[in-house]
């Protein structure tokens, strides 16, 4: 039995108040606090590191919409609006496998400072969500820890973008979590520099591969229209290290996709190291998974030095600055997607945006080509036994499949603005998040430049 001690009773300064707070910045929440914002209600965006993007900037994962084809049907709002805006500030590169932008994670970094600066937001960094203020079931703001100490923060709405429903959770709604040994994989993502562009294109060009390829690794299903697309996909490399005795033999999993070369010669987001058996709401396996990771990235750079055209000089430029996660706690929703609502184009009266066929993740990968794409409803953000709460980002409500869908950077977005926009409605007519009129919030996402339908 694990010892525990009785922490003293203390009184907490209040040191800022909101109509609505965003816990999480990442692609659905800097989304929400910015949505918000704009419909001219306060709001407060707090991030537990020092900057805004979350898995685009922290961890360095560049392709927010690599699933983009000819014949897909978008999303609009305010992620194309990240992408662009990161475009005009020459913090974009050609994405290698799709009709996308790769995001400079850097230049991410101050766009999202620019973003939040002309919102007019309060934001506050290096501020770590420890519990929720709860009066009975209705949450009214926050405890903080901070080198401040510990502060609280209130809102009359909160917005759950943690990315593991830890407010929510916190807070007593109903939760699920997918069990380790089924969860997705981890990674560690990493950029080299010292690479001789041309060459390695030239090999790319005499050597390619798609996405049937990811197959020799992985089991994946496809639609079978994916197959013969092209794949920034590396495996060979690995496979002849394996052989060679550079990298272990139970180190099975390296391998997988690069996303863009710098005239300058840096790879800059190297999604090749993908780890499952760690939970990611447990400190011990995050910690765990960090150190494995930046072993096995190492590993993957002697390889890629030893059996690469084009990569004989790389250095270790960056890891990203912490762990990438995919997987863990989602809640129990007023609607639960499923797998049959992403794969079957599924209509939903309460729309808040669309999000193309594209699964990704737990044997799956389907591209949306042909124009195929789902309506996500509000229901999903809105967990059970909670007021004033909604939840946006990978923890939205849904069954594994549907997962494989919503947890993608750019439907993060859309949910993330729909959560903003439906909260600053309920705030300025004086009404819940649960009880807010759909067809209010439906013309306030329109006037953000939302497609709600096709």
């Amino acid at each position: 039995m694990m010892a525990s001690i009785n922490e003293p009773s203390q009184s907490i300064e209040v040191i800022a108040e909101a109509d609505i707070l965003v816990i999480g910045s990442g692609p659905a929440g800097l989304a929400a606090a910015v949505s918000a914002a704009r419909e001219g209600v306060s709001v407060i965006l707090v991030e537990r590191y020092g900057c805004f993007g979350g898995v685009i900037s922290q961890v360095g994962v560049e392709s927010i919409a690599w699933y983009r084809h000819e014949g897909t049907t978008d999303v609009e709002g305010i992620g194309i609006e990240f992408e662009q805006r990161a475009k005009a500030l020459g913090g974009t590169r050609k994405e290698p496998q799709s009709l996308s932008e790769a995001l400079d994670a850097e230049m991410f970094k101050y766009m999202a400072d620019q973003l939040v600066g002309e919102a007019g937001l309060n934001p506050l960094l290096h501020c770590l969500v420890v519990a929720p203020i709860l009066e009975g079931n209705t949450i009214r703001g926050v405890i903080t820890e901070s080198k401040m100490g510990r502060k609280a923060l209130l809102a009359k709405i909160v917005i759950d973008a943690s990315g593991d429903a830890d407010v929510a959770y916190r807070s007593g709604a109903p939760c699920i979590k997918t069990p380790i040994d089924e969860m997705l994989g981890v990674t560690v993502m990493f950029s080299c520099s010292g690479i001789h562009k041309a060459r390695f294109l030239d090999y790319v060009r005499q050597h390619p591969t798609t996405y049937a390829d990811w197959g020799n690794k992985w089991d994946v299903e496809t639609s079978g229209k994916e197959d013969q697309l092209f794949s920034p996909y590396l495996d060979e490399p690995f496979e002849r290290a394996r052989k060679d005795g550079l990298i272990p033999q139970n180190i099975k999993s390296l391998g997988g996709t690069w996303s863009s070369i710098t005239d300058a010669g840096e790879a800059t987001s190297l999604n090749l190291v993908y780890m499952t058996g760690y939970d990611c709401t447990n400190t011990w396996d995050l910690t765990k998974a960090e150190m494995e990771g930046r072993r096995q990235a190492i590993l993957a750079i002697q390889a890629l030095r030893a059996y690469l055209p084009g990569f004989e000089d790389a250095k270790l430029r960056n890891f990203g600055m912490t762990l990438g996660t995919r997987d863990s706690r989602k809640i129990v929703g007023e609607y639960n997607l499923t797998g049959h609502d992403v794969r079957n184009q599924a209509r939903f009266d309460d729309s808040i945006g669309i999000f193309p066929e594209f699964l990704d993740g737990y044997g799956l990968l389907i591209l949306p080509t042909t124009g195929r794409y789902f309506q996500v409803p509000y229901r999903i953000l809105l967990p059970q036994h909670v007021e004033n709460l909604l939840v946006a980002g990978r923890s939205v409500a849904g069954d594994k499949i549907s997962h494989t869908a919503t947890r993608n950077m750019m439907c993060c977005t859309v949910t993330g603005q729909g959560a903003g926009v439906a909260a600053a409605v309920a705030v300025k007519t004086g009404t819940t998040p649960r009880l807010v009129r759909m067809e209010s919030v439906q013309k306030a996402l329109a006037g953000q430049n939302v497609r709600l339908s096709h």
